[in-house]
């Protein structure tokens, strides 16, 4: 019992710090080891780098709201730690898009509350199915996540290393996170799961782009 309340106390303090608070990274963000490298942006090219930041953020608050709900549902206390292990590296995340995001002068997206609330839910029925399917949706989503960041690896201005940096590391980090979850047990999802995160992953990222 004493574990599912501190599992919802958890859930709740990451709520409040994802959407309202300002987390602090464990590990310093892989801009600084190239700040040195920057170079000047166009006004134009400061706005994009901006925008795409602010879909990684987003992508983040929504990481933060999964595997807190997920860290809820179960009852494997080895996995909930697995889980809330992987959500502080995500945190870092958080914290590097929201450094990047003030550098240049971009604002976070004003739908943080919906998008942490839906993700929140996902998380809840992923869990309700059993360790081994929120496994499975944990692979699916950082698979999704890898490949979303590798787009964004391409369309950010080549002079804005810094946040190419954080894109980068986070890529490998998504990457591992999806590793571990399949080599945890997580179940493949059936292709019209996929089709629909996807879809759902379309308007997210279309959306925080511009509000």
């Amino acid at each position: 019992m004493s574990s599912s309340v501190d599992a919802c106390i958890n859930a709740v303090d990451s709520a409040l710090r994802t959407i309202w608070g300002s987390p602090r990274a464990s590990t310093p963000s892989p801009a600084q080891a190239v700040v040195d490298s920057e170079a000047p942006l166009s006004a134009a090219e400061r706005k994009e780098a901006g925008a795409l930041m602010r879909v990684n953020h987003v992508g983040e608050v929504c990481a933060q709201a999964l595997y807190s709900a997920q860290a809820v549902t179960t009852a494997d206390l080895l996995l909930k730690q697995e889980l809330l292990r992987a959500a502080q590296e995500e945190t870092d995340h958080l914290s590097w898009t929201r450094e990047r995001l003030d550098k240049l002068g971009a604002r976070p997206s004003l739908l943080n509350p919906l998008w942490y609330s839906g993700a929140f839910v996902l998380g809840l029925i992923a869990g309700r199915l059993g360790d081994r399917w929120s496994l499975g949706f944990v692979q699916e989503t950082e698979r999704q996540v890898e490949a979303h960041l590798e787009g964004h690896l391409s369309r950010l201005p080549a002079g804005d290393v810094a946040s190419r940096a954080v894109v980068a590391r986070m890529k490998a980090d998504e990457a591992a996170h999806a590793a571990w979850a399949e080599e945890a047990g997580g179940l493949p999802l059936p292709a019209p799961a996929k089709a629909l995160m996807r879809a759902a992953a379309r308007v997210m990222t279309t959306v925080a782009h511009r509000i």
